[in-house]
């Protein structure tokens, strides 16, 4: 019997990519930066996917620089370049559970007042807000 099992805690590094099929199915995917022990090494950086019910509450609550809890499972994401022929690969986050940690005044505001903390993409160490 094998596990796979991941729980993490961090920032959303960017309001979530939403995309809704004719079928009703919704996903959201987005980044979780997660802090190391010590403040000087940079974060660690996931890519989640979230789908059905839990994909409609980030779209409508998550916002860059969320505080978020999650439990999933890892995947590894699989396809062909078509530029190039060559196999790529993706690590995932699959979230199986999500959870909204910050205030409610964090959300009102955006997690770090107006604009957020983060520019696009993933940010260096001197824009990550924690």
């Amino acid at each position: 019997m094998g596990v796979n099992s991941v729980t993490l805690v961090g920032r959303a590094g960017r309001d979530p990519e939403v995309r809704y099929f004719e079928s009703g199915s919704v996903v959201a995917n987005l980044t979780l930066a997660v802090n190391r022990r010590s403040r000087d090494d940079e974060p660690d950086w996931f890519n989640l996917e979230i789908w059905g019910k839990q994909a409609q509450v980030a779209a409508d609550y998550v916002r860059k620089g969320s505080l978020l809890g999650i439990i999933g499972s890892f995947k590894l994401d699989r396809w062909t370049d078509r530029t190039s022929g060559e196999e790529r690969t993706k690590p995932v986050v699959r979230v199986d559970r999500l959870e909204l940690l910050g205030s409610k005044r964090d959300a009102e505001q955006g997690a770090y007042g107006e604009g957020g903390a983060y520019g696009g993409g993933e940010p260096s160490s001197e824009e990550v807000p924690f």
